[in-house]
């Protein structure tokens, strides 16, 4: 039981390990605390030095007003460029908002 303790303790304080540890192999990232100014292409630029992007960058709108809803998915040709993209832009800025990235829960 103390085993399960301690990891229970490392997932709740460290991110890195709760989305690995939360996830099996995938390659698509959602990135959330996006500026409402952040479009697909400033998205696709800052992440496409990780890696190659298999699937167009999406930053989400809303369906009426079409604003950015200030998230939104980058989807990578291979686990190992999105471990790499998630370790240097979690956390980091982007448009003068700090940005958190996570890997995507469905449809990986």
């Amino acid at each position: 039981m103390q085993a399960i303790n301690g990891m229970i303790r490392v997932l709740h304080k460290n991110p890195l390990a709760r989305s690995l540890w939360a996830r099996n192999s995938c390659s698509k990232l959602f990135v959330g605390g996006l500026s409402y100014d952040t479009n697909e292409t400033a998205l696709k630029n800052a992440f496409e030095k990780y890696g190659e992007i298999i699937e167009a960058v999406r930053v989400i709108a809303h369906h009426v007003s079409g604003k950015s809803r200030g998230f939104g998915f980058v989807r990578f040709t291979s686990e190992a460029s999105a471990n790499v993209a998630f370790k240097e832009m979690h956390s980091k800025e982007l448009d003068g908002r700090n940005i958190r990235v996570e890997f995507a829960r469905k449809n990986c």
